[in-house]
C-alpha cells in the first residue's frame, strides 16, 4: 500500500512537532512523514516523543529545511526518497510583539522573510510537481491574526494577512490541476510560540511614548491571561489538520470558533468602525460594566478573550 507522503515545515516544537507525531503514529499506518527543521540539532525532543508514542519504523524522517533559503528547501525536496510529496504542510512561522515604532528593521524583515517569503519559497519548490501529477494537498497554518488586526501585532498580522491572500489566490487557481490549498485557522495554542517571538529589547520600549508603553503592559497582561485560560492544546489543533485531510477540500478550517464573532463583525460593517471599537474594548477596557458588554456590537460574545491573542 502506497503511503501518503507528508512534508511539514517547522517541526522543532509546537504544532509542527505534534502534527508530525500524530500522522506518523496514526493507527492506519497510512502516512510517511518528513518532519523538517531549520536546525537538526533541535530534533531530540521530536525523536524522544516518537519513541514514546511508538511510531512504526520508517514512518518518520527528519530533514534540514530553512524556509529562508531556497537552496535548503530544494535540497530537502531532493531527499524525499519517494520522489513526491502528497501533502505539504507550511507551518514554519515567527511572531513579533510590541509597539511598531520600536521594532528593529532586522526583526521586521525576519518575520516577513519566514512567514511570507518562506511560505512562497516552499510552495514554489513543491507545487510544480503536484501540478504535473495533478494531485496534492497544501495545508497552511493560519492564524486569527490573518483574519483581524490585533494590537501590538502589526507586523505579524501583516504577514498573516499576506498568507491569507496568497492561499486564497492559489485556491482559486489550482483545482483544475487536482491541487487544493487550505488554511488551518488557529487561535491561541499552548506552544513555545510566545517564547520564539522576535524580541523587543527592554531598552527599546523607551522609544515609545508613555501612553503606548502603558497600553502595551495592559496588552501583555491580557495576553498572559488568554494563554492561561483559553489556549488550545496542540493535540486538539492537530486533529483539525487530520479532519482537513479526510474531508472534502475547503479553503479554511477553524481550530476554534471563539473568535468568529469578531471576524464576522469585520464583514458585517465594511467601514471597520464596529470591529475596531469592539476589539479595543476587548483588550483595553478596564472590566467594563455588564450592561456595556451586552451593548457591544454583536453582543457579549465579542468580548471573548481569545479574540485578542494570536497563534
Amino acid at each position: 500500500m502506497d503511503r501518503t507522503v507528508v512534508l511539514i515545515t517547522g517541526c522543532s516544537s509546537g504544532i509542527g512537532l505534534h502534527l508530525a507525531l500524530r500522522l506518523a503514529s496514526d493507527p492506519s499506518q497510512s502516512f510517511k512523514v518528513y518532519a523538517t527543521l531549520r536546525d537538526l540539532g533541535a530534533q531530540g525532543p521530536l525523536w524522544e516523543a516518537a519513541r514514546s508514542r511508538g511510531c512504526p519504523p520508517g514512518s518518520l524522517e527528519t530533514l534540514q529545511l530553512d524556509v529562508r533559503d531556497a537552496d535548503s528547501v530544494a535540497a530537502a525536496r531532493a531527499r524525499v526518497t519517494e520522489g513526491r510529496v502528497d501533502v505539504l504542510v507550511c507551518n514554519a512561522g515567527r511572531g513579533l510583539l510590541g509597539p511598531l515604532e520600536v521594532h528593529a528593521a532586522g526583526a521586521v524583515g525576519s518575520v516577513l522573510d519566514v512567514n511570507v517569503a518562506g511560505t512562497v519559497r516552499t510552495l514554489q519548490a513543491f507545487l510544480p510537481d503536484m501540478k504535473r501529477r495533478r494531485s496534492g494537498r497544501v495545508l497552511v497554518t493560519g492564524s486569527m491574526g490573518g483574519l483581524m488586526g490585533l494590537p501590538f501585532n502589526a507586523v505579524y498580522c501583516a504577514s498573516k494577512f499576506a498568507i491569507e491572500g496568497l492561499c486564497e489566490s492559489l485556491a482559486v487557481l489550482l483545482p483544475p490541476f487536482g491541487v487544493h490549498v487550505s488554511l488551518i485557522e488557529c487561535g491561541p495554542v499552548r506552544t513555545a510560540f510566545l517564547e520564539k517571538l522576535e524580541s523587543v529589547p527592554g531598552g527599546a520600549l523607551d522609544g515609545a511614548d508613555a501612553e503606548t508603553r502603558d497600553l502595551f503592559s495592559r496588552y501583555q497582561r491580557h495576553l498572559e491571561r488568554i494563554f492561561r485560560e483559553a489556549a488550545q492544546d496542540p493535540e486538539e489543533v492537530t486533529e483539525v489538520f487530520l479532519d482537513a485531510l479526510r474531508s472534502a477540500p475547503a479553503l479554511r478550517y477553524f481550530s476554534t470558533e471563539s473568535f468568529l464573532p469578531l471576524a464576522h463583525l469585520r464583514l458585517a460593517d465594511p467601514s471597520g468602525c464596529s470591529y475596531v471599537a469592539a476589539m479595543h474594548r476587548a483588550v483595553f477596557a478596564d472590566e467594563p460594566a455588564e450592561e456595556e458588554s451586552a451593548a457591544a456590537p454583536g453582543g457579549p460574545e465579542l468580548r471573548a478573550p481569545p479574540a485578542a491573542a494570536p497563534q
